[in-house]
């Protein structure tokens, strides 16, 4: 039956885009944040919204100063599509675990500092052991869900792997104060002897680190200065001068315009997970990219636990 033929009181149908772009506004809360999680525009998350309910002929979305809020009738478009995105998920690791070859491309998500000094030497190696192997990375500081199928492989600092995930623990990262170099403090200082000196601290999406409540707990917080939610962003503020801050050692130790003022804090250290679904494991080219990290990892423990770095 074609669109002139259908009666009124029948909706059009939605495709699975259609039912994409539901679920993105109800997990964001916004078209802003939707558009984001979607790679499109704002407008065209608009348009695409009003469309799907004109063809529906339902209100799907309450629209608000603060944001986008599902209707009854959206909370059941968005559990249906929720329901409909795990299945293609669950079918497309099922797939892909059946994958033996070791070539195609392997998503790895993870934290924007271990881009330096830590993965892409690991990654050159590996690119060199495996030219078949493309690998695609996202770093920042939110969790890409391995279960939707938004990553193959996860590597970053946090606690035990979530439920339905495989994680192994492969080394502990340790954290420590720093001030530049040109900032002299009292002979002997430590990390507990720094109140009344500038301070710049982690901040967004870092606030919740363990890095963060250390500085809470010291109330170093009160003598902030600076803050960003980029630990690469609050090195270079430090090497600036504009007072002390605290990084992973892998990240403060080799800056040379930096000094690590005493030993790692075992408060601010964090464990390294690398997590991946059970379904992806005969997968060849995640299992090995899977092995190359866990190998590269354990060769760099000296400076991850900051035992490599000087002490100033």
């Amino acid at each position: 039956m074609n669109n002139r033929s259908r009666p009124a009181d029948v909706a059009a149908p939605l495709s699975w885009d259609d039912y994409r772009f539901l679920l993105a506004i109800g997990r964001a809360g916004s078209l802003n944040g939707a558009a984001k999680r979607l790679g499109v525009s704002h407008p065209t998350v608009f348009r695409r919204v009003n469309a799907i309910e004109r063809a529906l002929g339902v209100r799907l979305f309450e629209r608000a100063r603060e944001g986008y809020a599902p209707t009854p009738n959206g909370e059941e478009a968005i559990a249906a599509a929720a329901q409909i995105e795990e299945r293609i998920a669950a079918t497309e690791r099922r797939l892909a675990g059946l994958d033996a070859r070791p070539t195609g491309t392997v998503r790895l998500a993870t934290v924007e500092p271990l881009l330096h000094r830590v993965l892409p030497p690991l990654l050159a190696r590996f690119r060199r052991a495996h030219p078949g192997i493309v690998v695609q990375v996202t770093a920042d500081n939110h969790t890409q869900d391995l279960s939707r199928h938004e990553a193959d492989l996860a590597l970053r600092p946090g606690g035990e792997p979530p439920e339905g995930l495989v994680g192994r623990k492969l080394a502990r990262l340790a954290s420590a104060v720093y001030r530049p170099r040109a900032l002299r403090l009292p002979r002997g200082a430590g990390p507990q002897d720094l109140d009344g000196y500038d301070w710049l601290l982690p901040a967004g999406n870092l606030a919740h680190i363990a890095m963060a409540q250390w500085l809470r707990r010291m109330q170093y917080d009160r003598r902030a200065v600076f803050s960003a939610n980029s630990l690469l962003g609050l090195r270079e503020a430090a090497v600036a001068g504009l007072g002390l801050t605290v990084l992973p050692c892998y990240l403060g130790d080799g800056e040379r315009g930096l000094v690590r003022v005493g030993d790692p804090v075992e408060a601010m250290g964090a464990d390294l997970w690398l997590l991946q679904h059970p379904d992806l494991r005969r997968t060849e080219r995640v299992r090995a990219l899977a092995e190359a990290l866990r190998e590269g990892v354990r060769a760099l423990q000296p400076d991850l636990s900051g035992r490599a770095g000087p002490i100033g």
